[in-house]
Parts: C-alpha cells; structure tokens; sequence
C-alpha cells in the first residue's frame, strides 16, 4: 500500500468499523477497508440470504466471495470463485447427468464439504466462517447476518424463483415484481453483530455497494437489525452501487427499471430511507447531490468505480473521511 493512501487515522483509537456486504461488490469496498483497518478496528457481516442447498451441499455464495477477496484468493476473472480453479468433478457429474448450472469448482467444492459436514456436527455458521477464515488466512473477523437459515425468493413473470436460479440458472432473465426472505421473521441476528451495534466502540457503519434488495435489505431485514442501526449513534454511511445509471456488477440496474424505479444513485438513497447520515455518490452522478442532500443526507461525491486495488483502498479512505467528518 501506497503512502498517498490515508490509513486508519479518520478512525479515533479504540473505536471500531462495521461493513455490510454483499457479494462481488461488496468485497472490493471490504478488501479496501481489510487495507486500512486492522482486524480489531474493521468486522464486516455479510448476507446470507442467497444462501442454498445444492448436490447436498451448503452453499453460502457472499460469504464464500468475501471470504476469498480477503484472502487474495478470488477468481478475479469470473468474478466468483477462486483463482486457479479446475472444474474435473463438474465435468464428471454432467457425464453422468447430474445438475451442472451451478458452477462449483474443484477447489471450491472442498470449502462446501467442510463447512456441510461442520453444520451436520452441530456448529453454527458463525463457528464455520471463523473455521474457514483461520484456515485461509482472513484475520478480519467475517460473520453471516444470522446463524439461522433464510432463503431469498425472486417474483417475477416467470413465478416464485429461489435466488440462485434467477441469478444463475436463469442469468436474471425474468423480470422482476418483488422479493420475498423465507424464514426472516424467525431469523435471529448474529450476536456479534448485534454486540458491536449495541456497544459504544463503532464509529462507523458501512454499507458496501452491493445490491440494495437482494443483498442489503436480507441484512437489514434480520428483526433487530434496521431498529439497532437506527439507535446507534455512528453515522451509517452507505456507498452507491449504481454509477451513472447502470450497475458496475449484477442486476441491481435491472431490477429497479423492472420495479418502476428510476435506475440513480438518488433511488437508492431513497430506498435506505431513514437509515443514512451520508451516501457516497460516484464523480459522474455529481448532480444528483443536491437532490440527495434535501432529504437530509449529507452526500460525498468520490471515484466509486473500483477496477484496481489502488480503488478500492482510496474509496474506503474517502468512506472513512466522509464517516468521521459527520
């Protein structure tokens, strides 16, 4: 890491970060904060909505993604996976017939046997993340939203779809009308979560550019947590994943065209609603700033396009500023 890059020094000593994330967006935002924050200063809890059971496998796709971007080992050309992976087993089962339209890796497959046979044991996903993150190396503590499972249904024109297959199997080729999180209202809050939003020790939450609906609101959703980020006196700063009208990765764009929503960086400031003390706008949205900030957020215009990571270390620099400046 470069010298031009500001380090943990916008965060007060002994006070401590929380992100929000996603998938593939939400792990670069991470990655940068995972550059400036040490593991006591930055958890970060992801969604687990899309979570799913697949060739009797527990398959957790946003944590497996955080996990591996903080690990260096994500597969930066797919976006998914990991680095260096072969398909063998996959090219096997579709010999003999079985269900291929989820791509799991020969690598990747050994991280879902694990973390499904650690389950069958009786350890919560909690346990399993912090099994799995020791083993690859993440000293940055990464907990689900909740340890009980919730599964995030898409409506559409073509019927109730279950997350995955909208998104892979169908690549989102339906067309939005809602979405639904089975097993939300029983769902508990993970209790490291819920500790560190309770205690006097966050500065800052962050909610990472990931999908405002499919991504964020699961979390969000989780009873307990919108009403513990409300009461909590760190700013709750949010970063846009909509840039100059489309979205730099996922449906996000899509679905609000398909919602009858407006595809802005203001629409999703508006859909977080009361939530937000600030929003981060990219450069080329400049002039939805004003809007934004009549609503009563303050609003920071930055570079939130992340191709490298010299970008992802300046926007959570930029993030962290915008954070302990309101």
């Amino acid at each position: 890491m470069g010298a031009s890059f500001e380090s943990s020094e916008s965060i007060a000593p002994g006070k401590r970060v929380l992100a929000l994330s996603g998938g593939v967006g939400g792990a670069k935002l991470a990655l940068g904060l995972s550059r400036l924050l040490t593991p006591r200063q930055l958890t970060i809890a992801c969604n687990t909505g899309d979570d799913f059971e697949h060739l009797g496998l527990r398959i957790c796709p946003d944590l497996d993604t955080v996990m591996y971007t903080l690990a260096g080992r994500n597969n930066t050309e797919l976006g998914w996976g990991l680095a260096g992976e072969s398909w063998r087993v996959l090219d096997s089962l579709g010999q003999l017939g079985g269900d291929t339209w989820f791509r799991l890796g020969d690598m990747d497959i050994a991280t879902h046997l694990a973390r499904s046979e650690w389950l069958r044991r009786g350890e919560s996903l909690s346990a399993v993340t912090r099994r799995l993150c020791a083993a690859l190396g993440v000293a940055h503590p990464l907990l689900p939203m909740s340890d009980d499972a919730v599964g995030t249904v898409v409506h559409s024109d073509q019927g109730a779809l279950s997350f995955q297959h909208y998104f892979v199997r169908e690549q989102c080729r339906p067309a939005v009308r809602g979405f639904e999180f089975q097993g939300i209202e029983t769902a508990r809050p993970q209790s490291e979560l819920m500790a560190l939003l309770g205690g006097d020790e966050l500065a800052a939450v962050v909610i990472c550019p990931s999908n405002p609906f499919v991504s964020v609101d699961p979390i969000l959703k989780v009873p307990g947590v919108r009403a513990a980020l409300r009461a909590t006196r760190a700013p709750v700063i949010a970063v846009s994943p909509i840039v100059g009208g489309i979205a730099i990765k996922g449906p996000t764009a899509k679905m609000m065209a398909e919602l009858d929503m407006p595809s802005s960086a203001a629409a999703v400031a508006e859909h977080y609603g009361d939530l937000l003390d600030g929003f981060v706008i990219d450069e080329t949205d400049a002039e939805q700033a004003e809007a934004i900030a009549r609503s009563g957020v303050a609003v920071r215009i930055a570079q939130t396009v992340m191709k490298t990571l010299d970008d992802r270390i300046m926007l959570a620099a930029e993030t962290l500023r915008f954070a302990a400046a309101i």
